[in-house]
């Protein structure tokens, strides 16, 4: 690896030089074999900008970045992103005369194979499919009005779902995306072959019912033998369950089995994310304003396992488990940002939980920095010894990557001592008429196509 003066300047006022010139190599060496292959990326939504950037682990730097905008598909000045040198504001940008792409993209999950990512435009309120392999959105379609100036791809219209679309998920086994309509009481429920139809302009109705549930739903988390539904909210201190109940073709026929009171740890009544435990036995929740996560035993009556306290105003996003032959944890993603990170910088924590010790005795047992400002999505690869951090927040002024959203990596093949790989800059989408900046990054996946994804 070359050792560039920027380099060594950017690695230094990060306070972590020797982290920084040996990152593509601990990855390599400490992580294990098959922690990395050929077409592994990770995808992050960045809501407002309305793009997606892929990293590529292997190096810890952009790959592509996947455009659901629709500027320039047209050489007339009310298509294109900048007009006579003007950038406009992200508020104008989305309200530009003719915009049809993307607004506010947010929620993103791989598939059970990971061959398809599912995202919303909460703006838009509606649903897209990105293939992982190509990188491409499904559906798009041949520009007629393409020409150097232009783009060369029209974005689809996606499948309309629903007042504020919040979190999609897949079903288990693959032929569902279940649509937390977070503006509305319910659940849009899509046949995924359809999406992939409708989306290429096919006039059939990729929306097979639409679900009610509790009031302000913000995501769906399957059971791990995905018989069971649980869907959080960001209006009440409720948790839906239902049973899918698959039919013989394996499409779902879903029943309410009981709504579980969690006041006792969401007074607020504000849980953003939900994700069931690697072992099936538990699901978590994210309580952002009562400044900690819980835990639901996913077997009837549901009853709360525990509940982890983190910190004043701590404003946990997203969880994830991280569970290898060195012990099992949970990292929480924190927005808050906290003075006297790496080099003086101020920047977010992630809590690290002993999903080891006994239930109802799990606590934070460490912080860390994470060398981002206001932490949200967080992921791991299969083998749960790399872990990425998406960031909201651009980086501050006089540090390496000011004025960027950035993302970051650690190696965690001991999850009791995580150790920072790289701070990732996301740059910009480069569009014939000027630069779209990637900005306030919100969910986060690690793919590997064609294999097992935790959705499965």
């Amino acid at each position: 690896m070359d050792i560039t003066r920027r380099t060594v300047l950017k690695a230094t006022a990060l306070g972590a030089f020797a982290v920084a010139a040996g990152a593509r190599f601990v990855s390599a060496q400490t992580a294990g074999s098959g922690a990395i292959e050929a077409n592994d990326r990770v995808f992050i939504a960045n809501e407002d900008s309305n793009t997606i950037s892929v990293i590529d682990p292997q190096t810890n730097t952009v790959d592509t970045t996947i455009n659901l905008t629709s500027f320039d598909e047209d050489p007339r000045p009310p298509f294109r992103f900048v007009t006579g040198g003007v950038m406009p504001t992200h508020a104008a940008m989305i309200h530009k005369p003719l915009y049809h792409g993307a607004i506010d993209i947010h929620g993103v999950v791989p598939s059970p194979d990971g061959k398809l990512l599912a995202t919303a435009g909460r703006g838009s309120s509606n649903l897209y499919l990105i293939d992982t392999l190509t990188k491409k959105v499904v559906g798009n379609t041949p520009n007629l009005l393409a020409n150097p100036t232009t783009g060369g791809d029209r974005l689809t219209s996606g499948v309309l779902v629903g007042r504020e679309p919040h979190e999609p998920t897949f079903t288990r086994n693959g032929k569902e995306v279940w649509v937390a309509v977070r503006g509305e009481d319910r659940i849009a429920i899509l046949d995924v072959e359809a999406v992939i139809k409708a989306s290429g302009g096919a006039a059939v109705n990729a929306v097979r019912m639409y679900l009610p549930t509790i009031n302000g739903p913000a995501q769906v988390w399957f059971s791990a033998d995905g018989s069971l539904a649980f869907v959080a909210s960001q209006k009440v201190s409720r948790v839906d369950v239902f049973q899918v109940r698959p039919d013989p073709q394996g499409y779902s026929q879903p029943q309410r089995t009981v709504t579980l009171d969690i006041s006792a740890a969401d007074k607020p009544g504000f849980t953003p994310f939900l994700k069931t435990s690697p072992d099936g036995a538990e699901v978590w929740l994210s309580h952002k304003l009562a400044d900690q996560v819980s835990a639901l035993d996913t077997r009837d009556p549901h009853r709360t396992v525990d509940v982890v306290p983190l910190g004043n105003l701590a404003r946990p996003n997203h969880l994830e488990f991280v569970q290898n032959s060195k012990g099992k944890a949970i990292f929480v993603s924190l927005a808050r940002v906290d003075d006297g990170g790496p080099g003086g910088v101020a920047c977010s924590q992630l809590a690290v939980i002993d999903h080891s010790a006994a239930a109802g005795a799990r606590k934070v047992v460490k912080t860390f920095f994470t060398h981002g400002r206001e932490a949200h999505g967080v992921w791991t690869n299969p083998t749960h010894t790399l872990l990425y951090v998406a960031h909201e927040q651009d980086e501050l002024p006089s540090t390496p990557n000011a004025g960027q959203t950035v993302c970051s990596a650690f190696d965690v093949s001991d999850p009791f001592d995580p150790k920072f790989l790289a701070q990732i800059p996301l740059g910009a989408l480069k569009l014939p008429s000027g630069e779209l900046r990637n900005k306030k990054s919100i969910n986060l996946v690690y793919v590997r196509p064609g294999a097992k994804s935790q959705s499965a």
